[in-house]
């Protein structure tokens, strides 16, 4: 079934065969996130809605579909429909959830140079105009989280509500639910900055504890709990949208809301911080090393 477009999305034009050969080589998927056989080629144009389609004919995969979207080149709608079929999570049902999350991603990398990309607001993909050349949202490197939280967290009825926020988090972030997983992820930083806070300074100390995501962040690099690269990328788009847990702080940002570049930035930096937090109360013997856990 062709996917159902909104008449406010904008009409697609040409695209340059740059793009065209970038689109194949992603839905091929040689060089990852998800990989594609010939047979299912064919099938993946079937479930993006077109009709008439040819069989697979047993070319190299990467020539056969370069051929299909350059047959097709010059009807916006079908080429369309395999941009928003291709981030859609109904084709990647029974993989991994962050799948459909890295492809768009990865798509939004070259299509930006046409003047589109693609956002997953609800979880289902939409196709909007930006800046032709608009280059992603500044983000830190791929960052692993390598803690679980009872490594960062002591109580263990606590750990759990964090771990389940976590949790919350990436489901959220692989259904295009971008405020949801923002505020998630600003609370799981906060509340592990405070009970850090709370933990490792002197009780005399407690009055003087900040209770603000900004401060926390502050304390922590000062008594070196976190490392500069954290404070180092841009750390205020998580505070002020992990505020938007208030529906007047996004009236006054005029309606403003996180999309999936900002996730792109909030998400390594919450797992390098929650790694840091880790490693730091590591290093003072309180706790033996774990395996890894990606989030």
């Amino acid at each position: 079934m062709a996917p159902q477009h909104n008449d406010q999305q904008p009409v697609l034009g040409r695209l340059d065969d740059k793009t065209l050969q970038e689109l194949a080589n992603l839905i091929c998927g040689d060089d990852g996130p998800y990989y594609r056989q010939g047979r299912q080629l064919a099938q993946f144009l079937i479930d993006a809605g077109w009709t008439n389609t040819d069989d697979y004919d047993g070319d190299p995969r990467y020539r056969w579909i370069l051929g299909q979207l350059r047959a097709r080149r010059d009807n916006p709608a079908d080429i369309r429909a395999v941009l928003l079929r291709l981030c859609d999570a109904r084709e990647y049902l029974g993989e991994p959830a962050d799948t459909v999350t890295h492809i768009t991603r990865a798509l939004n990398q070259f299509l930006t140079h046409e003047g589109y990309k693609i956002q997953r607001p609800a979880g289902r993909p939409t196709l909007i105009e930006c800046a032709p050349g608009e280059a992603a949202a500044t983000a830190m490197a791929p960052v692993t989280l390598k803690a679980t939280m009872n490594q960062i967290i002591d109580d263990p009825r606590l750990a759990a509500i964090m771990q389940s926020r976590l949790d919350e988090a990436q489901t959220c972030t692989s259904n295009g639910c971008h405020l949801a997983a923002i505020i998630l992820l600003g609370s799981l930083l906060e509340g592990a900055l405070l009970h850090t806070a709370r933990t490792r300074l002197p009780q005399t100390a407690e009055g003087t504890i900040p209770t603000t995501l900004y401060r926390l962040l502050k304390l922590a690099h000062q008594h070196k709990w976190i490392g500069t690269d954290v404070l180092k990328y841009p750390c205020d788009a998580l505070r002020e949208y992990r505020n938007l847990i208030h529906p007047n702080a996004q009236l006054e940002m005029e309606g403003e809301a996180p999309d999936d570049d900002t996730l792109t930035i909030a998400w390594p930096i919450v797992n390098a911080a929650l790694n840091d937090l880790a490693a730091t109360r590591r290093s003072n013997g309180d706790l033996p090393s774990a395996p890894s856990q990606n989030s």
